[in-house]
């Protein structure tokens, strides 16, 4: 079964992100599926043991609310012992949007991969992409 990698982007830097979560994937020997969050549905994502959540910073440094905050929604109900790789980038701020995504994922019983999500001030750098390739491969070991 493949490993999902569902993202939201608007400026291509969370898709950047995406990108190279999948190629770390990749490398671990796995199959990966990426999708934008339009393409997704919740209850076959959680139907996984583990995937992938990439979502930049929005306004007052939230998810973005047209499409990935009703997913999460969707979503969050059903992550219950699942592991998750959280990722996103932002523009201003100090990383807040992240902080609180991870307190509510783990608030839903799930673990997030790392500890923490990967964040990129705005287009991610070589770091940031080889910390989503990283992360992509442990995701896949899972």
């Amino acid at each position: 079964m493949a490993v999902s990698v569902v993202y939201w982007s608007m400026t291509g830097n969370t898709e950047a992100m995406a990108q190279a979560v999948a190629e770390g994937i990749k490398e671990a020997g796995k199959e990966v599926s990426v999708l934008t969050v339009d393409q997704a549905n919740p209850t076959e994502i959680a139907g996984s043991e583990a995937f992938a959540l990439g979502c930049p910073a929005m306004g007052d440094e939230v998810l973005e609310e047209g499409e990935f905050e009703p997913f999460m929604e969707a979503l969050e109900g059903k992550i219950m012992g699942k592991k998750i790789l959280l990722f996103g980038s932002y523009d201003w701020g100090d990383g807040e949007w992240m902080r609180q995504w991870v307190e509510r994922v783990t608030g839903a019983g799930a673990t997030v991969i790392g500890g923490e999500g990967i964040i990129a001030n705005n287009a991610p750098d070589e770091a940031s992409k080889a910390a989503c390739r990283n992360g992509g491969k442990v995701l896949a070991s899972v």
